[in-house]
């Protein structure tokens, strides 16, 4: 009874209970995921049927929140009105407050009903969350808030004082609430998102989405016509069916791999007092890189759902084909070959270092970096394990950074040495990175304590080492604050 009462749990619908019981799966994640599959049929239909020659933005946009606000009360239940409440606050706020500090309201009231909410998660239900809860869209749309409040922000300000990034991006006039409803509520990111760019959005709703991104700059840098207004629109097909098969090999993973490393063997008293410090090292690394497909299923099938829709497209590739990777999230190949933590982090929950770049870093005057950690991890929740890895961070990347300037340019002139510098940074960066993030999946301050202890805190001690007992030779470009999202939670 005990393991069916788990298997049962979920704030939202218990339609899909029979087939909970029959797959073995928690009814949480059968609702995620007929959601997303339903959602990724729909988004072909809502090209085909619902396209701009056919009907005008405004059912478009209609339909698009329809359907969000339906997967959203199906998955959570009546824990979808924080969703609703956040978005109609933050839209008053769009209305009535002045341009000078519209930006400023809605972080502030968006990140403190957030952080809210995740404090509620942690200390009133003491850790009970589900493995989909209503965090995660929360997230999502506090990014998508900001991001819009700043952006309207911009468009009222003198060019010369903003970036080139936010002179593009600046919205001129407010959204009607049918668009913020849209943009927040769309079913194609209702539930995991990734963010958006707003104006990308609602060029996409009008119809003008493909000649802006597939448009070329003549010799004079303005655009010119290159055909793409006279033939039909680029076909996702393939983009999607090639993100669905992505998503099968993650999900084969998942069902093998996944299941058969837990993360919480890493603090099993057994294994930590039989095992040898190698074995206990190898399993870290191989749970961890388990962990990861559940992570790119997520992401990549949300992606491929905006793409079954006509949205993503980036552009044209080196090949002269149709990019849709504008809002992917993840670039697979680059995590698992990643040399470097910089290099990892920043194909990593790509849309949130946007965000981060764009909210805080781009506009902080001073401590950008120290500023922009703590909006991160604010963010991701109030869990004692988030900060933990925030904190392990910080000097990882101080002393990679040092051995990057100190070391890497030795092994750069024969390519035997530059191939053995990279296989070791390779393993070094894996490794580290599994030390790093394991925090985040264990949550508590006592399993994380327990691991470190287990570990005799190793990278800790040699980041300290290497980053103070190497020279800080002058480098090349700062931190990037893409590097300072560290993780994202699957949802």
């Amino acid at each position: 009874m005990g393991e069916e009462s788990v298997t049962h749990r979920t704030t939202g619908s218990l339609l899909l209970s029979p087939l909970s019981d029959l797959v073995g799966i928690p009814l949480d994640q059968v609702n995620f995921l007929f959601c997303q599959i339903f959602g990724l049929a729909v988004a072909f239909w809502f090209r085909r049927c619902l396209s701009h020659q056919r009907v005008g933005a405004d059912v478009r946009h209609a339909a698009a929140t329809l359907l969000g606000t339906c997967f959203a009360i199906f998955c959570f239940g009546w824990y979808a009105s924080h969703l609703f409440i956040l978005v109609l606050a933050c839209y008053a706020i769009m209305v009535m407050a002045g341009h000078d500090n519209i930006h400023r309201y809605s972080m502030i009231t968006a990140m403190g009903y957030l952080t809210a909410c995740q404090v509620s998660r942690v200390f009133i239900f003491n850790y009970g969350i589900l493995s989909t809860d209503f965090s995660g869209p929360l997230m999502i749309v506090t990014q998508k808030i900001t991001t819009l409040a700043f952006q309207v922000h911009d468009g009222t300000c003198k060019e010369d004082t903003l970036t080139t990034e936010q002179k593009e991006q600046a919205v001129v006039s407010k959204p009607s609430l049918l668009q913020y409803l849209s943009f927040n509520l769309n079913f194609f990111s209702v539930l995991v998102g990734p963010c958006s760019n707003y104006k990308d959005y609602v060029a996409f709703m009008e119809g003008r989405h493909l000649q802006h991104r597939l448009r070329r700059p003549g010799a004079t840098g303005k655009p010119v016509h290159n055909g793409w207004d006279q033939v039909p629109e680029p076909s996702p097909v393939g983009a999607v069916v090639h993100k669905l098969l992505i998503c099968a090999g993650c999900l084969v993973v998942f069902f093998t791999v996944t299941k058969a490393f837990p993360i919480d063997y890493n603090i099993n008293a057994h294994f930590i007092s039989e095992a040898p410090f190698l074995s206990r090292l190898a399993y870290a690394f191989v749970s961890i890189q388990a962990a990861r497909p559940k992570f790119y299923f997520a992401w990549t099938l949300a992606d491929a759902m905006h793409n079954a829709a006509g949205y993503g497209i980036k552009g044209l590739n080196e090949k002269g084909e149709v990019s849709w990777d504008l809002i992917s999230n993840i670039r697979i190949w680059e995590i698992e070959t990643a040399t470097s933590f910089k290099n990892f982090i920043d194909n990593w929950n790509i849309q949130t270092g946007i965000w981060l770049k764009f909210v805080c870093y781009d506009r902080a005057s001073r401590y950008r970096t120290a500023l922009t950690f703590v909006l991160s991890a604010l963010w991701h929740g109030v869990y004692p394990g988030y900060y933990f890895t925030f904190l392990t961070a910080i000097p990882i990347t101080v002393a990679a950074r040092a051995i990057r300037k100190n070391v890497r340019h030795h092994f750069l002139s024969f390519g035997v040495l530059k191939l053995s510098y990279d296989v070791v940074t390779w393993a070094a960066t894996q490794l580290t990175i599994c030390y790093t993030v394991m925090p985040f999946l264990l949550l508590a301050v006592e399993p994380t304590m327990q691991y470190y202890r287990s570990m005799y805190f190793h990278v800790h001690i040699i980041s300290v080492l290497l980053a103070v007992s190497l020279p800080n030779k002058p480098s090349g470009p700062r931190l990037q604050p893409h590097s300072l999202n560290n993780n994202v939670k699957g949802h």
